[in-house]
Order: C-alpha cells, then sequence, then structure tokens
C-alpha cells in the first residue's frame, strides 16, 4: 500500500512556530513582487498574526491547515469565516503558502483540498483568496480549483518624499 508523503491536516498548537517561520520568508519574497509592498501595508496587516493564528487553530470562525511532507510542516494555509450583508457566508483565504523549495510536491493541492472542504462543511457560499499581479503560477493554482477572479484593485503610486 502506497502512503502519500505529501499531506495536509487541521493545524494545531505545536505547529504554530513552524507557521510563523514559514509566514516570515514568505513576507519577505513578497516585498519583491509587484503590489507586494502595498499588500503587506494595507491587506495583509501583521501577517502573521499570532492571535489570528491561534484563533483559527482553534477553529473560532475560521479554520488552519498545515500542509506537511513526510510529517514535517512546509505549508499553511488559513481561512476566516465572513458573514456576508445577506447572512450567508463566504470564506476568505487569508494565508496560503507552501516554502517555495518543495512546491510542486503536493502539499499545495492536499492543502486546498482540505480547505475547501472545510469551508463548504462550514456552509459557505463560495471561497475568496488573492493573487499579487503578475504571479501567474499564484493564479493558474487557484484556477485549477475553479477560483476565477471576481474583483481587480488598481492602485497608482504617488511620489511623496521620493518614496513611492
Amino acid at each position: 500500500m502506497h502512503i502519500p508523503m505529501e499531506s495536509a491536516r487541521l493545524a494545531t498548537d505545536d505547529d504554530l512556530p513552524a507557521i510563523e517561520a514559514i509566514a516570515d520568508r514568505a513576507r519577505e519574497a513578497i516585498v519583491d513582487q509587484r503590489g507586494g509592498p502595498m499588500y503587506l501595508q494595507r491587506e495583509a496587516g501583521q501577517w502573521p498574526d499570532r492571535d489570528r493564528l491561534t484563533a483559527a487553530v482553534d477553529g473560532r470562525s475560521a479554520a488552519a491547515v498545515a500542509g506537511c511532507y513526510d510529517g514535517i510542516v512546509f505549508g499553511y494555509g488559513v481561512v476566516v469565516y465572513e458573514e456576508l450583508l445577506d447572512g450567508t457566508t463566504v470564506a476568505r483565504l487569508t494565508d496560503f503558502v507552501v516554502d517555495e523549495e518543495i512546491r510542486g510536491s503536493g502539499i499545495g493541492e492536499a492543502m486546498m483540498n482540505l480547505l475547501l472542504e472545510l469551508a463548504e462543511g462550514a456552509g459557505c457560499i463560495g471561497i475568496d483568496s488573492v493573487a499579487l499581479p503578475g504571479d501567474r503560477s499564484t493564479k493558474n493554482f487557484f484556477e485549477s480549483f475553479g477560483l476565477k477572479a471576481r474583483l481587480l484593485t488598481v492602485h497608482r503610486a504617488f511620489d511623496v518624499d521620493g518614496a513611492t
């Protein structure tokens, strides 16, 4: 019997140090991407936020998964359940990261399948996420799971005191 080396499971408190380290590495990489600096300043906030991660691990209005290879955490994902104006709920994928050196191993697929299952099981009407402009691999990954663009944010930076 073949046991897959890649897997996804609900994250635990014991996973938080590994998850925070993965998030820190991802944050450093995002700075150099188009749209990355503004995303980190506006949308990502205090990413990774220990309180938000703990709440997701505890399952309070959110869920967190750990993506593993041979039992070692190399990725994580967080969905937050948000109530809409009509009373329905949408899952917002706020965090989804697989360490760069292990991408393509199947961890991302395992995590996404579990997150979709959790969101649907929570009664959500759909799931949203973001991809930075020019990040084709992320866009293609999400599209392979049926996520399609529904909103584009446009931005123009101003040169204020020599900074943009």
